[in-house]
């Protein structure tokens, strides 16, 4: 997927376990591991905001766009 979430590396930066993270946001560990691993097909927007709130972040400090087929000439 062409889009990837940087979430590891915020909580990393945080110092703040899966577990920690997931209670303050109120997902559960698993829901957060699909987000870590790259599996998730949708984040809603709820999420995305308690997830920064959480982590005193910008959406763009957790996900990034990088294209599978980039051409570079």
């Amino acid at each position: 997927m062409a889009i990837q979430v940087t979430l590891d590396v915020m909580l990393a930066r945080r110092g703040m376990s899966v577990g920690e993270f997931a209670e303050a946001v109120d997902l559960s560990p698993a829901n957060v591991a699909v987000l870590k691993n790259g599996r998730a097909k949708a984040v809603r927007f709820s999420t995305l905001e308690a997830i920064c709130r959480v982590l005193e972040c910008q959406p763009g400090d957790i996900l990034a766009y990088r294209p599978e087929n980039a051409h570079h000439l």
